[in-house]
């Protein structure tokens, strides 16, 4: 009997401009994501730390750090489009329509708006793409487009996944 190894992700050739990929999973937001992240990187703002500051404002809460949002949510599509990216190229147009608070689940899925060869790189194309962020009750929490440079099928490196030796 011989092994097999999965395909991971989809190439440049896999995508179709208008499918939608519903991410498959969800995420709950715990305190030590927002209180590590927003720490990480520096973020001194009582948005997103100072509980009794945020109590006494009109949102009453802290809210989650939306680079962290940004990063989650970019995170959940990579398996679906970009497993196979030779580059990310940049994010547009980002919003943050309603907010994002400890305890929520985040899902998120991504649509194909656009794809074409590279001009300079034969072994990859660009796809541009939609990904929306939202929470259990449905509010979108974050949405952008992004576009990435996508390995052609047979182009991508290949790293040899090490066997384990007889005998140990």
């Amino acid at each position: 009997m011989g092994s097999r190894t999965m395909q991971q992700g989809r190439y440049y050739e896999d995508f179709e401009v208008g499918v939608i990929y519903e991410h498959p999973w969800g995420r709950t937001i715990v305190d030590a994501d927002n209180v590590w992240f927003t720490n990480l990187t520096m973020n001194t703002s009582p948005l997103h730390l100072d509980h009794v500051y945020m109590a006494a404002s009109e949102i009453g809460r802290p809210l989650v750090n939306s680079a962290f949002t940004l990063a989650l949510v970019t995170g959940m599509s990579v398996f679906d489009i970009s497993q196979n990216a030779f580059a990310n190229l940049g994010w547009d147009k980002v919003r943050l329509p309603n907010p994002l608070f400890v305890g929520d689940t985040v899902y998120a899925e991504t649509k194909v708006l656009s794809k074409r060869e590279s001009k300079s790189r034969p072994n990859v194309g660009i796809v541009q793409f939609h990904t929306k962020g939202y929470k259990q009750d449905g509010a979108v929490v974050i949405e952008f487009e992004r576009t990435v440079m996508i390995y052609k099928r047979g182009t991508s490196p290949q790293a040899g996944r090490p066997r384990p030796r007889d005998g140990e």
